[in-house]
């Protein structure tokens, strides 16, 4: 409530004499808040309160600044660092995520999709290393290690034994390495459709102060792999399959196959989903947030059916059947014969 209180004095000195009223928009998993600010003539602003102590706002600005000749992203209208208060552009209130959960056409849902596609190849095609942190084996193993900490010893209360950690650590340096050897570009680190927004022209793009240099078809997985929101199999090999051939024609280093690619696509998954399942059960044992705990099952099911089609997975699936049992579907490898049903249909 102080924070809050704070933050409309703030408003206050910056638009003296104007009755500004400010309603609660957002929150992040992390300490942000936003805030919508309405003023007298109609027109808004968002506002964004990141308490100093527990959030740094400097990369958001620089990763926004980067950002902006390729992707729509808010402008800064005013800026106070020691306060942690930032004044940004409103890009509406229309989720992609709403959108999405709103029309469940097919169709629908594949041209935003692609409109996200789009975008996500705007921001990879001005990729450049040395501007943004490298996503590189430090950051990729300690995110991992979130599965075993948090999921494994705090969601299930099966810290590993010595077997389990050795297959671990196994799956581990097969895993790695393929995702280390793809192609970098600008990563946003969290393209899911809740950061994307219904706007007139392009779709706005939010939450980027993560953004990294890294695997290629890291956010791909973030967009068609999504937390709150899933596909089928056919559905999403159709949109990867799509994105390669963008990618391709925009001269991005993707795989010369769509086979390898997809590939690439499902290891990056792997690693992303183990440390989705991380954080969510983190957010729920150590921040108290339980907002995110009912989506772990969704990343299980996407890990157990990726790491089952690989043989060099095989161990991480046994450890993770050893963790969770085996569900009804756990037996479906359908996903071989959709493959080459897409592939077949994009090449004609």
């Amino acid at each position: 409530m102080q924070r809050l209180e704070a933050l409309k004095a703030w408003l206050a000195t910056q638009f003296p004499g104007q009755d500004i009223a400010v309603e609660f928009a957002a929150a992040d998993a992390d300490f942000r808040r936003y805030f919508r600010a309405i003023f007298p003539d109609g027109s808004s602003r968002i506002v964004m309160d990141a308490p100093p102590e527990q959030m740094n706002t400097d990369p958001y600005v620089a990763v926004r600044d980067v950002l902006a000749p390729a992707a729509n992203v808010p402008a800064i209208l005013l800026r106070d660092r020691e306060q942690g208060f930032m004044l940004l552009q409103d890009l509406g209130k229309v989720t992609f995520l709403a959108a999405l959960q709103h029309d469940e056409r097919p169709l629908v849902h594949k041209h935003l999709l692609l409109e996200a596609i789009d975008t996500l190849i705007a921001i990879q095609k001005i990729s450049q290393p040395a501007v943004l942190p490298e996503y590189d084996h430090a950051l990729l193993s300690r995110e991992v290690s979130l599965f075993p900490e948090w999921f494994a010893a705090k969601e299930l209360g099966k810290p590993f034994t010595y077997a389990q950690r050795q297959r671990w650590d196994a799956a581990l340096k097969v895993l790695l390495p393929r995702i280390e050897a793809q192609a970098k570009v600008y990563v946003h680190r969290d393209f899911i459709v809740r950061n994307l927004m219904l706007t007139p022209e392009r779709p706005g793009v939010l939450d980027f102060q993560d953004a990294v240099y890294g695997p290629i078809s890291y956010d791909l997985v973030s967009l068609l792999r999504d937390a709150f929101i899933g596909w089928d199999e056919e559905f999403v090999l159709d949109l990867v399959v799509r994105y390669w051939e963008k990618a391709r024609a925009a001269g991005l280093p993707v795989p010369e196959q769509i086979d390898d690619f997809y590939r690439d696509f499902e290891w990056m998954g792997v690693q992303r989903h183990l440390k989705v399942v991380g954080i969510f059960a983190r957010l729920y044992h150590r921040d108290g947030k339980e907002k995110y705990r009912g989506e772990i099952p969704r990343f299980i099911k996407y890990l157990k059916k990726t790491t089952r089609r690989y043989q060099e997975l095989a161990p991480l699936y046994q450890l993770i059947v050893e963790l969770v049992g085996l569900d009804e579907d756990d037996n479906d490898d359908s996903i071989q014969s959709v493959f080459s049903a897409t592939k077949l249909s994009s090449d004609q």
